[in-house]
C-alpha cells in the first residue's frame, strides 16, 4: 500500500517513519514537513538511515492522491485544516488532537477554536473499540497520557468508583514536541521534577473522561496531575480510586489480568514486579500492575509506555493495520530495549 506521512519532522512523526520503514505491507511514498521541506530526512532524523537519499516535501494535496492511506502527525489544531484537500478515498490516521473528542464544549476550553468533529478513537484495547476502529477509514489517534490512564482506569470499573479518579504521571521530554523551549532544555530539566498544568486543565483530561466513559457506561471523572521527568522519553502513570468494597490485591490482579488477557500489547506484570519505563522503551507494549491499599481502602494502578510509540507512533500503525484489515501487531512486535 502506498503510504503518506503528513508532518514527520517531530518525535513523533520520526518514530513513525522509523516503524513503516520496517513494516511488510506499507511503502512510504510521500513525506512532508512544512518548515523542514527541502531538508534530507536523515538531516532531521539521522538515525533513519532507509531513509538517507528521501527529502521532506512542502505539502501539497494533490501528492497524497496516489496514497490508499495517510497518517497526519500535525500539531493541534492543524490536520482539520488540511483533512478537505486529501483524497476522500484514503483511508486517515490523524496522531494529533482534532478529531478525539466528542464534546465541543471541552474542545473550545481545552484546546480552544472550532471543533473540527470526531473520528472513531483508537484505542483498541479498550472495550468495544476493537471492532468500531475496524469499521472505519478516519480514526483519532489517542494522546499519550490519554493511552496510559484509560487503559490503566478502564478495569477497574467492576471494583472501584471511577467517578473519581486521582492521577499523578510523570513524561519525558519528549512529550512536549520538538519545538525549542527553554523550560526543557536540558540544564533546565536533568536533575529536576517539576508539575505542570497545575489543577487539573490538561488537555488530556476531558479525552481521558470520555474514552473511559465510553469503555465502562460510568460517567468518569479525573483529576489529572502531569510532571516533567528528566528523561526524553516514556510515561509513568499512578492512578488510584477507592474500591466499592473491600477486596485483596491478589482478586484485584486477577480482575486486570483476565481483563487483558488476550491482549498482546498490554501486560499486567506479575505480582512483585513493578512497571519501568525502561522495559517498555521503543516498544508499543504497556506495562501495568496493580495493588489495594488496604488502609485507605483504594485501589493503586501503575501503568508504563513509551510516549512515542504506544502513546503516538505504534499505535497509529496499529490502528492503520486494522482499518486495512492487515494482522493488528504488523511491525509491532519489537520488545523494549531496556537499559
Amino acid at each position: 500500500m502506498k503510504i503518506g506521512v503528513i508532518g514527520a519532522s517531530g518525535y513523533a512523526g520520526g518514530e513513525l517513519l522509523r516503524l513503516l520503514a520496517g513494516h511488510p505491507e506499507f511503502e512510504v511514498c510521500c513525506v512532508t514537513a512544512h518548515s523542514n521541506a527541502g531538508e534530507l530526512i536523515t538531516s532531521v532524523h539521522p538515525q533513519l538511515t532507509s531513509y538517507s537519499d528521501q527529502k521532506f516535501s512542502a505539502f501539497k494535496a494533490s501528492d497524497f492522491d496516489c496514497c490508499e492511506l495517510i497518517f497526519l502527525a500535525l500539531p493541534h489544531g492543524e490536520s482539520a485544516a488540511i483533512v478537505s484537500s486529501l483524497n476522500p478515498k484514503a483511508k486517515m490516521v490523524d496522531l494529533g488532537a482534532d478529531y478525539r473528542l466528542e464534546d465541543s464544549d471541552k474542545w473550545v476550553k481545552y484546546y480552544g477554536g472550532n471543533h473540527a468533529g470526531t473520528w472513531t478513537y483508537g484505542a483498541p484495547e479498550l472495550p468495544g473499540a476493537r471492532d468500531a476502529i475496524r469499521n472505519s477509514t478516519r480514526i483519532a489517534n489517542p494522546g499519550c497520557y490519554a493511552t496510559a490512564i484509560a487503559l490503566g482506569t478502564a478495569p477497574a470499573a467492576k471494583i472501584a468508583d471511577v467517578k473519581d479518579v486521582v492521577v499523578v504521571a510523570a513524561s519525558g521530554t519528549t512529550g512536549a514536541g520538538r519545538s525549542a523551549k527553554i523550560n526543557l532544555i536540558a540544564s533546565e530539566v536533568m536533575g529536576s521534577l517539576t508539575s505542570y498544568k497545575f489543577g487539573g486543565v490538561h488537555q488530556h483530561t476531558p479525552e481521558i473522561e470520555e474514552a473511559v466513559t465510553r469503555a465502562t457506561g460510568v460517567a468518569t471523572v479525573i483529576s489529572f496531575t502531569p510532571i516533567l521527568a528528566p528523561m526524553p522519553r516514556g510515561i509513568l502513570a499512578t492512578i488510584t480510586m477507592k474500591l466499592s468494597s473491600p477486596i485483596s490485591t491478589a482478586d484485584a490482579h486477577s480482575i486486570y489480568v483476565a481483563a487483558y488477557q488476550s491482549e498482546e500489547f498490554v501486560k499486567v506484570l506479575p505480582m512483585g514486579h513493578m512497571p519501568q519505563t525502561s522495559s517498555v522503551l521503543g516498544s508499543n507494549y504497556v506495562a501495568m500492575q496493580v495493588a489495594v491499599d488496604e488502609h485507605t481502602n483504594r485501589l493503586v494502578i501503575s501503568v508504563a509506555i513509551d510516549n512515542l510509540v504506544k502513546g503516538a507512533a505504534g499505535q497509529a500503525l496499529q490502528n492503520a493495520n486494522l482499518i486495512c484489515g492487515l494482522p493488528e501487531n504488523m511491525g509491532l512486535t519489537g520488545m523494549g530495549l531496556g537499559v
